[in-house]
């Protein structure tokens, strides 16, 4: 039995080593961008601040005097490289102004609900205070539900109730 728990264990901890390949670099923008993936060719070695310790370093570029460098090669490198790139960064342009479209169409959606409530409230403040202007006597319920008149101060009260309802939902 105690065997297997320490199988377990072993097991565990080797599952784990996965989570240290972890790959961090400051990006053009001088953001830390942490991944399980290298970075891009284009980050120089100077920006990669970890690597996974059981993984090649990334390939360097040639020396400027071995076989290697040539004049089309460099030139190809990077031309390819802002190519990849430059999809990735259209690809989430495109996906940022989709996001932002959503976001603006919710935005909108929501003013509209309580510009459409504002009236709603405009309109039955309007509706109750033609009602409490025409002085017929006005019953309204107490703290026990019994329905009681309200006086000249209370009818007062409510009038302004109505009125401030009135200046701040019908301005609009």
């Amino acid at each position: 039995m105690k065997t297997h728990k320490l199988l377990l264990m072993a097991w565990a901890c080797t599952l784990s080593l996965g989570a240290a390949a972890q790959w961090q670099w400051i990006d053009k923008d001088g953001r830390k961008v942490f991944s399980d993936r290298p970075p891009p060719q284009d980050v120089p070695d100077n920006k990669i601040l970890k690597q996974p310790r059981f993984m090649p370093a990334l390939p360097t570029a040639p020396a400027a005097g071995s076989p290697a460098d040539t004049d089309a090669a460099p030139a190809a490198r990077p031309a390819a490289s802002a190519a990849a790139g430059s999809g990735k960064d259209k690809e989430l342009e495109k996906k940022k102004a989709q996001a932002e479209a959503d976001e603006a169409a919710k935005k909108k959606a929501e003013e509209a609900k309580q510009a459409a409530a504002r009236a709603e409230n405009c309109n039955r403040a309007k509706e109750a205070k033609v009602l409490y202007e025409t002085g017929r006597p006005m019953r309204k319920p107490d703290a026990q539900g019994e329905l009681i008149f309200m006086d000249e101060a209370a009818r007062a009260a409510e009038m302004r109730r109505i009125q401030s309802i009135i200046d701040a939902d019908c301005k609009r």
